[in-house]
């Protein structure tokens, strides 16, 4: 047997062991949160979470998770998701534009998408993906999982006051951050028995803000902070990288967000591998379907 055979063999009996008789551990779901360019941190998670080889069988994303996670779902390696971060302006999904509903029109971000992801159709994912909005009329979450992911990712990014409303399938959608913060329901209902949810917390600023964009984003802030918030029971692992100092545009510092995913990451590797250490319960699985749907 050559050097690199047994080295591989090696390894995966030290990950089996890790995690239980082979195809009995967990399944892992990852609910990646909205936040604006602050959602790169998200790659650093990502990052870390395969260089310890811990398994995602599920992903679903709210806002900028969903884009992150309609790219890694696709194939995408993270090393392009990095440099295409680092050089995201503006522009390049957002479009100023006069409305009643909204300052501007995210329709390009369709077009980001292709250099984001190498899938346009959920079925073509790699992995199992949700992306989840909010119903504004109906006040309630829509977990979409079939079709194109253009259309979904627009109404999960459609930020209420900035971007306008995204009409698909009879409903009429903003982002999903008003209902689910991070998208773990999702992931719930999905089938998922241990969830990793990140959170990216924006935190209050001492400087006053700059704009009407921050005015409303700062104010949803504070509700949410107020409110009864239902993913974080659903949630075995919370990840909540070092990232409430970065405003809603500074893409530029995109490096330092992904290390402050990483950092998050190893930091809570203990018990992520407490939890995947586990037989599965399917007691378990569908008292957690139940409480999602209840």
């Amino acid at each position: 047997m050559s050097t690199t055979k047994w080295l591989g063999k090696a390894i995966r009996g030290l990950r089996s062991f890790a995690y239980n008789v082979e195809g009995q551990r967990p399944k892992v779901g990852l609910a990646l949160g909205g936040g604006f360019a602050r959602g790169i941190a998200h790659i650093g998670v990502l990052r870390a979470l395969e260089e310890n080889e811990i398994p995602i069988d599920l992903i679903a994303g709210t806002s900028v998770g969903a884009l992150i996670a309609a790219a890694y779902a696709s194939g995408t390696s993270l090393d392009d998701m990095a440099h295409q971060a680092s050089s995201t302006r503006f522009r390049d999904f957002g479009r100023w534009t006069l409305s009643r509903m909204g300052m501007a029109s995210n329709d390009r971000l369709e077009d980001f998408l292709s250099r984001m992801a190498t899938a346009r159709s959920f079925h073509e994912m790699r992995i199992p993906l949700a992306i989840v909005a909010t119903d504004l009329l109906k006040g309630e979450s829509v977990h979409f999982r079939t079709g194109e992911i253009g259309p979904a990712l627009r109404a999960s990014c459609a930020y209420p006051g900035l971007f306008l409303p995204v009409e698909y399938r009879g409903h009429f959608l903003v982002d999903g951050f008003l209902t689910e913060q991070v998208p773990a329901p999702a992931l719930r209902e999905m089938g998922a028995e241990v969830i990793i949810s990140v959170h990216l917390e924006p935190g209050l600023l001492d400087t006053k803000p700059r704009n009407t964009i921050e005015v409303i984003s700062r104010s949803f802030s504070i509700i949410q902070t107020k409110a009864i918030q239902s993913w974080r029971g659903m949630t075995d692992v919370l990840l909540e990288p070092d990232v409430h100092h970065i405003l809603w545009d500074e893409f530029p510092k995109s490096p330092q967000m992904i290390i402050a995913g990483e950092d998050c990451v190893r930091a809570a590797m203990p018990q992520i591998r407490a939890l995947l250490s586990r037989s599965p319960n399917p007691t378990d699985s569908q008292d957690a379907l139940s409480r999602s749907s209840g």
